[in-house]
């Protein structure tokens, strides 16, 4: 009879101990949950504090009484501990195919063993000391432009365009692959092409430390190799989220869209047309050549056989004319074979800015002002430096000699593909272009 009452207590005991782990289980999982609903709006920041480098020196706040600062520390450990761990869970392990911190493919003299990044040590700048404030004409001049494109975009009843009502969650994936996330700095920048972005990238790649000399991060953005400024593996966009973070990838873009500081830079869409074109087919650039100058040639110039390599036909003096570029984007067929290359898709397909709240537009008519005044709001002008934009630029004064030739309708068809851009950030309808 003890016996039997010794067993069915041991029992007892048992199944007692296993609803408390079962309670305890669920107790855990509601808690990440209910953490993770509430981290969108709070203060979950992944890999990184936002809008402004990690200094080695203490921050002011850290500079309190050691003993209370002791106290609040133990405080927050419960709160660190899930976060480190959501952090973790949620990053998972990274996908092999990725360059692991965007170091160049095995073989590139630039790619070092990771014993030596551990040995490195790479020292931390101050914040920079301003005594003065930013000037007040340039916080206008980035109100003025944010509040146009506002006004654009929310204003239904006028200039309608492609995409203009669709929300963030309605932008393929495929389409998000211009948006550069800097997760040390808290930064996400839309590059455009033909607008300053190798400079910008040359920037991000420093910022994000992506690319390691020797186990050190470059320090200095004309120090990056030409040939790997624009390699994708060294720029974690948005639309390398789906493979790293999966079904929450979405949810985390939009967290670091709203606590992140976001910027594009911008250009008059004509004269960026014009660079599009003399970069590309004035240049002897293969794979252009090949891919859409051997179109244009044999659409628009009635070469039925074009030469087989770009250097053959420069020696041949044959390439596509202005006037044959503009024929292929006004083509009808033409994006019915494949989307706009980056080099002349809109700006505004690039970076969605109704459905993306930039905190600062930038324009390449005012790079070096907006550069430094850019570079001061991040709170990383002690870190690098824009570099010095080049002389040869395309200019707007260009746009009456190159349109020129161009037949009025076709440059008002022109302009009609380009409207949007015109309209959204600002920039003045050339009526000397499209009209007699």
């Amino acid at each position: 009879m003890a016996l039997s009452q010794s067993k069915s207590t041991k029992m007892g005991k048992s199944r007692l101990f296993r609803i408390f782990m079962i309670v305890g289980a669920v107790f855990m999982i509601l808690l990440i949950i209910i953490y993770w609903d509430d981290v969108g709006a709070s203060n979950f920041y992944l890999h990184t504090t936002i809008s402004g480098p990690q200094p080695s020196c203490l921050s002011p706040q850290s500079r309190r009484d050691p003993e209370k600062k002791v106290e609040e520390d133990k405080e927050g450990s419960f709160l660190t501990d899930i976060d480190a761990f959501v952090n973790q869970f949620l990053e998972g392990t990274a996908d092999p195919t990725e360059q692991v911190r965007g170091e160049p493919p095995p073989g590139d003299p630039h790619n070092q063993s990771s014993e030596k990044s551990e040995e490195k040590f790479v020292p931390r700048r101050e914040w920079k000391i301003h005594l003065t404030p930013i000037g007040p004409e340039k916080k206008q001049r980035q109100e003025s432009r944010k509040q146009l494109i506002q006004d654009v975009c929310g204003n239904k009843s006028y200039f309608d365009f492609p995409g203009k009502n669709r929300t963030f969650d309605d932008i393929p994936n495929k389409e998000l692959d211009h948006l550069i996330v800097d997760d040390r700095h808290g930064i996400i920048y839309c590059y455009v092409p033909k607008v300053a972005c190798t400079n910008w990238k040359r920037i991000m790649i420093v910022l994000s430390e992506s690319l390691l000399l020797d186990g050190v991060p470059y320090q200095d953005p004309l120090d990056v190799p030409q040939e790997l400024i624009h390699n994708s593996s060294l720029h974690f966009t948005f639309n390398k989220f789906w493979k790293r973070y999966g079904k929450f990838s979405r949810h985390l873009m939009k967290i670091k869209l709203k606590k992140y500081t976001k910027f594009l830079f911008v250009r008059d869409p004509f004269v960026r047309l014009i660079s599009a074109y003399r970069n590309k087919f004035e240049q002897e650039n293969e794979d252009f050549y090949k891919r859409f100058a051997v179109v244009m040639l044999r659409k628009y110039s009635n070469y039925t056989d074009p030469p087989a390599s770009v250097v053959d036909a420069f020696a041949a003096g044959i390439r596509p004319s202005f006037s044959n570029f503009v024929q292929y984007l006004l083509d009808p067929n033409t994006e019915k074979e494949m989307p706009f290359n980056e080099h002349w898709r809109q700006m505004y397909r690039l970076c969605h800015p109704c459905q993306i709240n930039y905190d600062f537009v930038g324009k390449l008519e005012t790079l070096d002002e907006d550069a430094e005044h850019l570079l001061r709001i991040l709170r990383v002008d002690n870190v690098v430096e824009f570099p010095q934009s080049h002389h040869n630029q395309t200019v707007s004064s260009w746009e009456q000699d190159w349109f020129a030739n161009l037949p009025l309708e076709s440059r008002k068809e022109l302009y009609r593909l380009y409207e949007a851009d015109f309209k959204l950030f600002g920039y003045s309808k050339p009526d000397k272009l499209v009209h007699e």
